[in-house]
């Protein structure tokens, strides 16, 4: 595949996941004569709806459509097959009907289970396209295309988007609630300080020069004070420590008193 048309297909299936959606793996929903047309020209049928609708799918057939292919015999054996590996779609259907009233049934006038559809039937495509969200694909010569968005899906495209842009009963049904609520008064909550932590310290205010020479005056005076009572203190202890002691008299000098005493008794 052409990287062009690859960008236009995932274009294409961004607008059905956005607007209506689909999601993955898609539900492809396959007829008898794509399941013919698949053999014929000897596809890949799962990979090529993988890379036509760039994401998974899930292949899936009613017992309808599997019907008109055992109704056509042994030749479209291969077909049948190739069915019977897709996934059974239930269709409610009693009796089998034609496979293109059938996938009609299934898909609906609004499609709600997202599915898309595989046919080569141009009748049933062309009513298909009046079906709003609906992603049609069939074979041209061999090469498997999607449909561009037919003019029903886009003015459904528009709706939804103009739906979305309003607010719905329930929603104002809220806003009612909530504006009641909101005429208490609430606290005012003003802008966040810094993290403490993260701020420096203040400097401290500057100290007026006349306040501060009477703190240096009065500092100096009690300086003076101090170094007057320690000199004095120093004063008192040197003159304490410089007092005149008591002299002894020595024991030579008693005994030389004692001799001459004792001489003067002689004499006597």
């Amino acid at each position: 595949m052409r990287q062009k048309r690859a960008k236009a297909y995932r274009k294409l299936m961004h607008l059905y996941s956005m607007s209506f959606g689909f999601r993955q793996p898609y539900q492809v929903l396959v007829d008898s004569e794509m399941c013919k047309s698949a053999v014929a020209q000897k596809l890949d049928f799962v990979k090529q709806l993988y890379t036509v609708l760039q994401g998974e799918v899930k292949p899936m057939i009613t017992q309808c459509c599997i019907h008109e292919l055992y109704l056509q015999g042994k030749e479209q054996q291969t077909a049948v097959d190739l069915a019977k590996t897709f996934e059974r779609r239930k269709c409610n259907h009693r009796e089998a009907i034609p496979g293109d009233e059938c996938l009609e049934s299934v898909i609906g006038e609004h499609n709600k289970h997202r599915y898309v559809v595989a046919t080569q039937s141009h009748p049933l495509r062309v009513k298909l396209r009046s079906v709003p969200a609906t992603p049609i694909v069939h074979i041209n010569r061999s090469v498997m295309v999607l449909e561009p968005p037919s003019d029903v899906t886009l003015r459904a495209k528009e709706t939804t988007e103009e739906q979305r842009l309003h607010a719905t009963a329930p929603d104002l049904a809220l806003v009612g609630t909530s504006a009641v609520q909101e005429d208490k008064p609430k606290k005012r909550k003003g802008p966040k300080g810094p993290n403490p932590l993260s701020v420096k310290k203040k400097k401290p205010a500057d100290i007026p020069k006349k306040s501060l020479q009477r703190k240096v005056s009065v500092v100096a005076q009690e300086a003076a004070v101090g170094v007057n009572q320690e000199s004095a203190r120093l004063v008192s202890l040197k003159s304490s420590s410089t007092k005149r002691k008591r002299r002894r008299k020595s024991h030579k000098a008693s005994i030389d008193n004692l001799v001459v005493n004792d001489e003067v008794n002689v004499n006597e």
